[in-house]
């Protein structure tokens, strides 16, 4: 060891350092009958230190729904320090919630757990169950506040710095501030919401089971009322018609005669974000299955034992009932309010963003999904910086030829321009100019600035808000996921189109939705399914398109099965009627 200490003495004299671990290595093998010693400076050129590689950009996601389960799925998480939030540790597949509330799929049937996806993904990825109370664009941090646990000061709040926020929560139920609703009625927007429904519903034949009740109190306990003829309203009425005339038809004989469902609608038909071909057989259908459709009633009030509704014809109306289920909408979750104030959206239904999906006058932040909506640019906004960056030649008037050279970008950067050739059955620029102009057969004819306005008038009445589905916050976050993962390579390489106000083009193309169709269960295994290309199917044979829809469009091999197996099971045994 004394010999150890003397090189170790010697050989720092000779470097002109002072020992320290942070200067030498030193590594020594000894043995009884001797020693082996070896020494490196770590300023020589043997050592190189290893670069530091910067600190990754934090992205926290809020919300484990259709939106931000997508985007989760679909980003590279090697690039970014990824941090979910959310009040609920799962996914949930919500187009099935009807078939839970009437037994015919189980709850755990239609969950993922969102540990066991941020597992499939690998990386780093945190996820905290909480709830976000408070989002602060200045200082680019959000508050939030565990379900699960407190801190040390007992509260269970926390907040979390981020580079990039997606907000992904989706919305509530909007009960149109309308007195009673929310102290009376059943959501369907959970997982849990569809289990109390389903003991509601099973709480209220056993009610009408008891031997003190008159036959009056039978039937309002056996009043089944649903508000709203949208697609979940008609799903649930007629998952519970068939329910109740399949499987508790025969467990209650001596009451099942006294049951009634009731479907409320404001407007003057049901269904009517479908084609009018499946809103008269929604209809002609539940007629005949004695569903009570009313339509044209606005529902005013709910109180613990009736519902009023208004007519124009027949006024007030009050309908007693033993259950009640509001499906009429969506509305702003209470920490989003707050959020669009700050940032100057308090006049808005939902956040604004643009078609790159990032929140307006808000750095850093996205939104996805129910609790956003996309605020298309209008063409008559730009319309002179458009004509500007046409006229290449800077005469002051526009060709045919110099609007098609940049009508590619035109159409990718507002497409409501090629919506509206489209219907009004244009077949291109040409025809446009030629309404304006009167005649443009020759490319070389020319427009000023206010004949290009009025030929592209009429084109922003093209412009079309995206409905609040699964299907749309799903592709926002595929969409964004890609953007974020290409985000580094964009800044070179820009795909998007041209800017029209600013240089250069934009780093990538704005987000446009694919319509893949839609359906609508209609009960007796039948089922309506509106496709692309105005294709319409309805009947049993739709009805087996919609099981391997939905079955391929879990997420999981997991739940794919178990829902599989829920359906097997309902056709050999029915559905359970158990409350639990």
């Amino acid at each position: 060891m004394r010999w150890a200490a003397f090189l170790w003495e010697g050989a720092s004299r000779a470097s002109g350092r002072r020992p320290g671990v942070s200067n030498l290595l030193l590594v020594v093998a000894a043995a009884s009958s001797g020693g082996l010693i070896a020494y490196a400076d770590s300023g020589s050129d043997a050592a190189v230190e290893k670069p530091q590689l910067p600190p990754r950009k934090k992205v926290v996601v809020l919300g484990t729904g259709w939106g931000g389960t997508t985007f989760l799925r679909n980003l590279d998480s090697r690039l970014y320090d990824v941090q979910v939030i959310s009040p609920r540790n799962y996914f949930a597949f919500t187009p099935l919630l009807p078939s839970v509330t009437s037994g015919t799929v189980e709850p755990r049937s239609i969950v993922e757990p969102i540990r066991r996806i941020l597992e499939k993904k690998g990386g780093e990825i945190k996820f905290w169950e909480a709830e976000c109370f408070k989002i602060d664009p200045q200082s680019k941090k959000i508050h939030c506040r565990s379900n699960v646990g407190t801190n040390l000061e007992g509260n269970g709040e926390f907040s979390v710095d981020y580079d990039y926020l997606v907000i992904a929560v989706g919305a509530r139920t909007n009960t149109f501030n309308t007195p009673g609703v929310v102290e009376n009625c059943h959501f369907l927007k959970e997982v849990e919401d569809a289990q109390k429904i389903r003991r509601s519903v099973m709480d209220c034949f056993e009610r009408a089971s008891l031997p003190f009740l008159n036959e009056e109190e039978r039937k309002k306990n056996l009043h089944f009322v649903v508000v709203g003829g949208g697609p979940t309203g008609v799903e649930f009425a007629s998952s519970l018609h068939d329910f109740v005339t399949e499987d508790l038809s025969k467990l209650y004989p001596s009451i099942q005669h006294l049951v009634k469902i009731s479907l409320i609608e404001a407007a003057d038909h049901i269904l009517t974000m479908f084609d009018k071909r499946i809103t008269n057989f929604a209809e002609d259908k539940f007629g005949r299955d004695g569903i009570d459709v009313k339509t044209g009633y606005k529902v005013v009030k709910v109180s613990k034992d009736a519902i009023t509704m208004q007519n124009p014809a027949t006024g007030d109306i009050s309908v007693p009932y033993g259950m009640a289920v509001w499906s009429t909408g969506i509305g702003t979750r209470p920490f989003v309010v707050e959020f669009m104030k700050q940032i100057g959206q308090a006049n808005r239904r939902v956040l604004a963003t643009d078609e790159w999906l990032r929140v307006r006058e808000c750095d850093g932040v996205y939104a996805i999904g129910d609790c956003a909506t996309i605020n298309q640019r209008k063409v008559m906004e730009d319309i002179s910086e458009i004509f500007r960056v046409a006229d290449k030649d800077k005469s002051g008037t526009l060709t045919v030829k110099e609007i098609q050279d940049i009508l590619d970008d035109i159409y990718v950067r507002y497409p409501q321009v090629q919506l509206y050739l489209k219907s009004k059955q244009m077949n291109g620029i040409a025809d446009l100019v030629r309404s304006a102009k009167g005649d443009a057969e020759k490319e070389s004819m020319e427009l000023n600035i206010a004949e290009f306005k009025k030929a592209l008038a009429l084109v922003d009445s093209q412009v079309k808000f995206l409905p609040a589905t699964a299907q749309v916050a799903s592709q926002q976050g595929q969409y964004l996921a890609r953007c974020f993962n290409k985000m580094k390579d964009a800044e070179e390489n820009p795909e998007g189109p041209i800017r029209i106000r600013g240089e250069g083009r934009h780093r990538f193309l704005p987000f446009r939705y694919r319509h893949l169709g839609q359906f609508a269960p209609l009960g007796g295994e039948q089922t309506a399914a509106q496709l692309p290309g105005d294709w319409i199917s309805i009947g049993h044979s739709t009805q087996w398109l919609w099981y391997s829809v939905y079955a391929t469009k879990q997420i999981s091999w997991h739940t794919r099965m178990l829902v599989v197996s829920d359906w097997t099971r309902r056709f050999i045994f029915g559905r359970d009627s158990s409350c639990i």
